[in-house]
């Protein structure tokens, strides 16, 4: 009998974040949207060992609708007598979600497959909550060849932990610079080149400070694209970055001859705090002395949908965003040509993070078969555009890079999003280890006291101590 990569034996039908999770209210009004071939559906996870395959989803209860509408049909006509029920669980970012879905595995409702972003990867493994595709990838490596041809190695290796993976991904964000078109025509700024440094977007900041009546500059508080790309740009980073050993099962195979995947591992290895280092400490320190010098605004908390829709209505000339803006721009009213991006500055490296996701199947899973046979059919152009329907985020299929895509979202510079991957091998994805979830809670309060008090290595010591706790419990 085959088993699986932890040793448990395939079921007939095979297809936390820490721990303390408290119940939560937004999932007792998760929806479920069925797909049947009779039209029913059911509001509850879990796998029943049944047909039924439950999908969580992060986004409304509309995002679900959409993804089944878009990637259901086929998948049934497979897979006759099957019933796809997608789970919306809409939370403010992905920390409010994988809260959610710890509360939905705590209280015996997990569903069979779940939505995983890079920050929640660790955190699903190490509970040993996530199942490892090792043996299933392995097993139909002759399909499988065409999709990773097309996937750069960095968003497989970033779906890895401890030599194994647990995500497909469909999609993913770098952190790139966004600009308002209309501000630099306004204020007679040009484009940035590709290799532009930290004293080039100053000079572009003070410019537009003085001419345009804009913010020069606007963030959010979050991981994923805030004073966090200052600080990888600066070669630095909250916990120290290495590898996993392992992986050669996944190179040997699948990257035998691309050179992007020389070097690789079983994934990132978040080792020792490094928060109150010098180089991190500076980069959160000119957050500050640029609000000082008012070359921008105190940043949001949250998700980025206020930053967004300031940055359309031409009230921000700069800010941080991946492939998901362009199509959040085009739905707030923003021409293609009237917002742009180019690669993130360089500091003492030009350095980009990112973070990509997919989904991942549940070990709690009776239907480990079937949801196997739901992530494979992900990786398809057809159902990957389906996913990514309106440039909402960047597919991980590089031949689905093209300027068709891009000509009703825009932007012009369209080549930057996956350009990044190739361009800057040293592009990293952000810092997640399994205590991500206690970690970004913290990092949050940092920040703010940081502006606040306009004390950034005061925070950060702070935030060192609390982070040297949180991976001590984790390894004990």
């Amino acid at each position: 009998m085959r088993t699986t990569d932890d040793g448990t034996p395939y079921q007939i039908s095979r297809r936390g974040f820490l721990g303390g999770v408290g119940a939560t209210a937004g999932v007792a009004a998760a929806a479920a949207v069925g797909l049947t071939g009779c039209g029913g559906s059911s509001a509850s996870g879990g796998s029943s060992g049944s047909n039924t395959l439950t999908v969580a989803v992060n986004g409304t209860q509309s995002a679900a609708t959409a993804i089944s509408q878009a990637v259901g049909p086929a998948f049934k006509q497979a897979h006759p007598g099957v019933t796809l029920n997608f789970m919306a669980i809409n939370g403010t970012d992905w920390n409010d979600y994988f809260s959610k879905i710890l509360t939905l595995i705590a209280s015996g409702n997990p569903p069979d497959l779940t939505t995983v972003a890079t920050e929640g990867l660790q955190l699903f493994a190490a509970k040993g909550l996530a199942q490892p595709l090792n043996s299933y990838v392995m097993s139909d490596k002759a399909s499988l060849q065409e999709y990773f041809s097309d996937v750069h190695p960095v968003l497989i290796e970033s779906m890895m932990y401890q030599g194994n993976l647990y995500v497909l991904p469909t999609d993913f964000n770098a952190g790139n610079m966004y600009f308002s078109t209309e501000l630099l025509d306004k204020t007679g700024v040009s484009y940035p080149a590709d290799n532009w440094t930290k004293d080039d977007f100053h000079t572009m900041a003070e410019k537009w400070a003085g001419t345009s009546g804009a913010v020069a500059w606007d963030w959010v508080v979050r991981l994923w694209g805030s004073w966090t790309s200052w600080m990888y740009a600066n070669n630095a980073n909250l916990l120290t970055e290495g590898r996993w050993p392992g992986g050669s099962w996944m190179w040997d195979t699948f990257y035998k001859n691309d050179p992007a995947a020389q070097g690789r591992g079983g994934g990132w290895h978040w080792g020792a705090p490094t928060a109150n280092d010098t180089a991190t400490v500076d980069a959160l320190q000119y957050m500050i002395d640029l609000k000082n010098a008012k070359l921008s605004a105190p940043p949001d908390v949250g998700g980025g949908g206020t930053l967004q829709g300031l940055f359309a209505s031409n009230h921000i000339a700069m800010t941080i965003g991946g492939g998901f803006w362009a199509g959040g721009l085009h739905t707030a009213g923003m021409s293609p040509t009237a917002f742009d991006v180019q690669y993130f500055p360089a500091w003492s490296v030009q350095k980009h993070l990112l973070g990509d996701a997919g989904y991942a199947m549940l070990k709690s899973s009776k239907n480990k078969e079937m949801a196997w046979e739901f992530m494979k059919s992900l990786t398809a152009p057809a159902a990957l555009g389906a996913l990514v329907a309106g440039n909402t985020s960047t597919p991980t299929r590089r031949s689905m890079m093209t300027a068709s895509r891009y000509a009703p979202t825009g932007p012009a510079h369209w080549e930057v999003f996956y350009g990044t991957l190739d361009k800057f091998p040293n592009t990293t994805p952000i810092p997640a280890p399994p205590y991500y979830q206690q970690m970004a809670t913290a990092f949050s309060n940092a920040t703010t006291q940081a502006m606040s008090s306009g004390n950034a290595k005061a925070a950060l010591d702070g935030l060192q101590t609390q982070l040297e706790g949180f991976a001590s419990s984790s390894s004990t």
